[in-house]
């Protein structure tokens, strides 16, 4: 069957099976290959990618369902080869560890951050609750997501975009 959608930004036409997981089409036929699987029940959040601007775990959308939609995946947050602010705090705060929640976590935290720009650590948990992370605690997640927020705060101000001064141990310059 052949569907239409909005891929990252580009109208794409594809010829599939339209009950085929959308999970397995972007990473099988597309080598979109960020998205990961990880419970294949919709419960870890490893595979969320966005519709319409909304999270989904792309495991349990048949890819039918995405037909004249725009989907966005974990590969489109960045630009071209830099990583995107959310990306970038993740890694440098170690909030990345084995990498199977990674995607899902920062495509969720950067809607999340996009949506409520001012929201508490507490909330921020809130927030992420369909991620789930068997490594690092969510602790070092949270403090990354707090570094990139008070960075966009900062931006936002005129104050420049400078993050890494909230991580535990560093020196602002």
């Amino acid at each position: 069957m052949k569907l239409r959608l909005t891929l990252n930004g580009t109208a794409r036409q594809l010829d599939v099976h339209p009950m085929r997981r959308l999970l397995d089409v972007l990473r099988a036929d597309l080598a979109l290959t960020g998205s990961k699987e990880g419970c294949g029940e919709g419960e870890c959040g490893a595979c969320t990618v966005l519709i319409d601007g909304e999270p989904v775990n792309s495991c349990l959308v048949p890819v039918a369902q995405a037909a004249d939609h725009e989907v966005v995946t974990v590969e489109h947050l960045a630009d071209e080869a830099l990583m995107s602010d959310v990306q970038a705090a993740l890694v440098e705060f170690g909030g990345t560890q084995c990498g199977i929640c990674t995607p899902g976590i920062a495509v969720c935290a950067t809607v999340a951050l996009e949506r409520e720009p001012d929201a508490s650590r507490e909330r921020l948990r809130e927030l992420l609750a369909g991620n789930l992370c068997r490594c690092t605690g969510y602790q070092l997640i949270i403090d990354a997501l707090a570094d990139a927020q008070a960075a966009r705060a900062a931006a936002a101000r005129g104050h420049g975009a400078e993050r890494g001064t909230g991580h535990p141990g560093a020196t602002a310059s």
